[in-house]
């Protein structure tokens, strides 16, 4: 069945007009700008914007019999202990997938021979300009793992199926794990 078409619309018109913008905060991670804008429909209005000062990598580790890793730790900004895809910030400047390759070291200790990118996220685009990448990692090696300081990380090894099925039960939460799980599950199941 072929894909409904788009609407027809200029995508690259942008109807906000931008007067002034004011950096509020920022640190080695954010920053936080006010800008003083023309809405859309012209009334004049502020914009809130977080600025990411890097890219959000997400990894989803299959092993030959379809298991996958979680990471668990508790995350501070919501207050409450998260399971989620191994993941973490790579400098804009760098490889992503080399970023990606670092953080799947770090958290899990493991290193992946074949390596697929299966999305590129926004993660709140409402608010920040925050991009993000999910990545397949294949035909792992297990290793050391060497988590930074900021982090008190647990490992759940379980089948890629009960990772989805935590997905949909709401016990992934993160929006990066829940895209990425989704997207890797159909892509395996494309190439059987």
């Amino acid at each position: 069945m072929p894909l409904p078409s788009a609407p027809a619309v200029d995508e690259t018109h942008n109807p906000w007009q931008t007067l002034s913008t004011e950096v509020k905060y920022h640190n080695p991670w954010i920053s936080v700008r006010e800008d003083q804008v023309l809405n859309p429909r012209g009334g004049r209005g502020i914009y809130g914007v977080v600025s990411m000062k890097n890219k959000a990598l997400g990894i989803i580790p299959i092993d030959a019999e379809g298991n996958t890793w979680l990471v668990g730790q508790y995350r501070y900004a919501l207050n409450e202990y998260c399971w989620e895809i191994p993941m973490g910030g790579g400098p804009v400047e760098l490889d992503i997938l080399e970023s990606a390759q670092r953080e799947l070291k770090e958290e899990t200790g493991l290193t992946a021979a074949r390596w697929t990118r299966v999305a590129r996220i926004h993660t709140s685009n409402s608010v920040t300009d925050e991009e993000g990448f999910v990545f397949l990692a294949e035909d792992l090696t297990a290793g050391d793992v060497e988590p930074e300081e900021t982090e008190d990380l647990r490992l759940w090894k379980l089948p890629l199926a009960e990772a989805v099925r935590l997905c949909m039960e709401d016990r992934i939460t993160d929006g990066i794990s829940v895209a990425g799980l989704l997207k890797v599950e159909k892509l395996l199941a494309a190439r059987k």
